[in-house]
């Protein structure tokens, strides 16, 4: 419960971004409930203006006539003017904190990216803030009028007989202890359900985005099991949630017609002892209804409420998830790296359990070329998250230009390397764009000699509208050499003073990566280059290769140095090109 008065307390905060609004909206509110409180009297002065047999005061019901038609459209103009205003709020809100929990993802480290899900982190900003907003705006539209009408109500009834009002305040605690057991309930089971569709999305995400791989090793038999398994607890606790919320609303249903019966029976043994007229009575009468349909509404509104708690509380872990450490206030942009690296002790591990990185040290000089090869899982990709900061090292240090790169700024140390890695990424839009993703003012000419480069504007130009073609998401219509070739080209195109490449020819036929190797080769010129490559065919003409084994460089020197002195490295080599 502590938990969930937090949620609360910070939705209100967000709310209070808008406080005028809510002010106005309570206004109209208040006057809605006003005038609709109001129609009730006229109504009863109306039924004793034509109570009497044959007396019937035509002029005093036209009167009274007139007042409910100015009522009437007073209500209905507060009301529409209310329901605008409280969208307004409610999707101003939502806005809020969905662009708060996108920033923040932003912010947060990969390590976070890398151990959760991306279909739960889809479902926490998408779904569960749609759910959220659905019972935020019936919070706005149904609580403040429905609050104030049980309030209002009861003065108007105390207004026309305080002792059967008494009656209907006696009676109504009955129905407050129904919904606030059945809402507890109601939360619990709402929570349940918010965390197992986000971890049902995330096995759909997972599932649609490897389908190839779920298919080509036959898994679509346990892939189905384990979609029925979470969808049939997702089907449980969604019964779950919606027998507790609909039973809400029949109880406080059957508690509301004791009050209006109650009303009934006092109203009517009044009138017959001449202590209430017929008019006054219908009023009254009204009056129970009225006051009674707020609970109904209420109780459905808790309903949604318990739910959209559920939803803002896991949209919250998400924006309390912690940061990626502030920069430093005496951060530096770094303008131009003169290409100088070293790493001086660094230790570094993804678990601190499991040592990876112990004691590492490299020094690079300006305009190397430095490859990294060794067997699945020493740290040759661990070494380039630490280079591009991805993660930051457990001690020791990084330097850049002579600099520690934890006081430089991320965007400024990142802009100074270019990046072409194993696994390809390419955004929804035009081939154009994507070649410019990290230069969105390049030119029409920049762009073309970028991909004339790279291999690409071959392919691009046969394409149904060359560099304007669309491609789908991750690039999936097309190939796995073409998508590579794209993110070659983007490189060619900034052409920082530091490369990395990993795995970058992997996916390209051996033709093309004979034109690509050269092209590096063009790039890497005077450029400080970070090569790692498991095809130790493509690293011979780098300057220094290491040799890293469990996390520590166990040789290091030229490819004929390595070959010669007849250690680790050679018996890579020759078990890729010794005779089958």
């Amino acid at each position: 419960m502590k938990k969930h008065g937090s949620t609360i307390k910070r939705i209100l905060d967000y709310i209070g971004h808008y406080k005028w609004g809510v002010l106005l909206s309570l206004c109209l509110a208040a006057v809605t409930v006003i005038t609709t409180l109001y129609a009730p009297i006229l109504i009863g002065d109306g039924v004793d203006l034509i109570a009497g047999k044959q007396d019937v005061n035509f002029t005093g019901l036209m009167a009274v006539l007139r007042k409910m038609a100015v009522v009437i459209l007073i209500t209905a103009v507060s009301q529409w003017l209310m329901n605008h205003i409280n969208n307004k709020i409610t999707y101003r809100v939502v806005k809020d904190i969905r662009t708060k929990a996108f920033e923040h993802l932003e912010a947060l480290p990969l390590r976070y990216v890398d151990s959760h899900p991306s279909g739960d982190v889809i479902s926490r900003i998408i779904a569960d803030i749609d759910q959220f907003s659905e019972g935020l705006l019936m919070g706005f539209t149904q609580l403040f009028t429905g609050a104030l009408t049980i309030v209002g109500t009861l003065g108007f009834m105390f207004y026309v007989n305080a002792w059967i009002a008494l009656v209907v305040v006696c009676v109504t605690p009955v129905s407050l202890l129904v919904a606030s057991f059945i809402a507890k309930k109601t939360y619990i089971m709402f929570k349940h359900q918010s965390e197992t569709r986000g971890e049902l999305t995330g096995l759909i995400d997972e599932m649609l985005g490897n389908q190839k791989i779920v298919q080509a090793f036959g898994h679509e038999e346990e892939a189905q099991k384990s979609f029925e398994e979470i969808n049939e607890r997702l089907g449980r606790y969604s019964l779950r949630a919606t027998f507790f919320s609909s039973i809400t609303n029949p109880s406080t249903r059957f508690v509301n017609g004791l009050v209006y019966a109650s009303v009934g029976v006092a109203g009517a043994y009044a009138a017959v002892h001449g202590l209430l007229s017929v008019g006054k009575l219908s009023s009254f009468l009204s009056y129970a209804n009225q006051y009674t349909k707020p609970f109904n509404e209420i109780s459905g509104v808790v309903t949604e409420l318990q739910n959209a708690l559920a939803s803002a509380a896991r949209v919250f872990e998400l924006i309390d998830e912690e940061p990626l450490k502030p920069e430093d206030r005496d951060a530096v942009d770094l303008k131009r790296a003169d290409g100088s690296v070293e790493l001086e002790h660094v230790y570094f591990s993804y678990n601190p359990e499991n040592s990876l990185i112990e004691d590492f040290n490299l020094s690079v000089k300006p305009g190397q070329r430095i490859a990294i090869v060794g067997p699945t899982g020493c740290g040759k990709s661990t070494v380039i998250n630490l280079l591009m900061r991805f993660y930051d090292v457990d001690s020791g240090c990084i330097k850049v230009s002579g600099n520690d790169i934890r006081h430089m700024t991320r965007r400024s140390l990142r802009a100074n390397y270019g990046m072409v890695l194993q696994e390809t990424w390419l955004k929804s839009g035009s081939i154009r764009d994507n070649i410019a993703y990290g230069k969105p003012d390049a030119t029409e000419e920049e762009i073309i000699r970028a991909a004339r480069e790279a291999h690409a504007h071959g392919f691009i130009r046969r394409m149904p509208q060359g560099y304007d073609t669309m491609i789908s998401e991750d690039g999936g219509n097309l190939s796995q050499g073409q998508k590579q070739l794209l993110c070659i080209a983007r490189v060619m195109l900034c052409l920082p003073p530091m490369l990395i490449l990993d795995e970058a020819t992997s996916s390209i036929d051996t033709r093309t990566e004979i034109r690509i190797q050269k092209a590096f080769a063009k790039m890497m010129e005077g450029r400080t280059s970070f090569i790692v490559a498991h095809r130790l065919s493509t690293i011979k003409e780098a300057d220094v290769i290491l040799v890293m084994r469990d996390g520590h460089i166990v040789e290091h020197g030229s490819h004929e140095e390595l070959l010669a002195h007849g250690g680790f490295y050679a018996q890579l080599y020759n078990s890729q090109f010794a005779p089958t």
